[in-house]
């Protein structure tokens, strides 16, 4: 009897050891669904910057087709509709970061005119 309850406790003790050195089936699952988590996540992010730049290209040939469309009497020298507030604004909201294309559409100017006011502030400033 007591060499059945050595053997048993001696096997018991030895597949306790050997549990240490073998490995674990569930850690590697959990690591591959780890890095499949993270290549799912980092493949989302980059569908949605290429999904923002097509939103951004769409909405400046939308704009684009606006501008061709306008009638020759909306289209006036810029001379004529420019007012230092005008190019205030216009170069405010440039060095907020806005495109010129959605400056041009908030204040009702064509976007060569907002890319020449933004040029010529940059070579010396905005003559009056």
């Amino acid at each position: 009897m007591i060499y059945v309850i050595g053997t048993l406790a001696g096997v018991g003790i030895g597949l306790f050891v050997l549990s240490y050195f073998m490995n674990d089936r569930m850690k590697e699952l959990e690591n591959q669904v780890e890095q499949i988590n993270m290549t799912m996540m980092q493949s989302n992010y980059q569908l949605k910057k290429k999904m923002k730049v097509l939103e951004e290209e769409l909405l400046a040939e939308d704009l684009t087709q606006e501008i061709m469309k306008q009638s020759p009497r909306k289209v006036e020298p810029p001379q004529s509709r420019q007012s230092l507030p005008l190019i205030d604004t216009v170069l405010s909201m440039y060095q907020k970061g806005y495109k010129t294309h959605y400056i041009a559409k908030q204040t009702n100017l064509s976007e060569h005119d907002i890319h020449s006011m933004i040029q010529q502030q940059k070579s010396g400033g905005v003559q009056t």
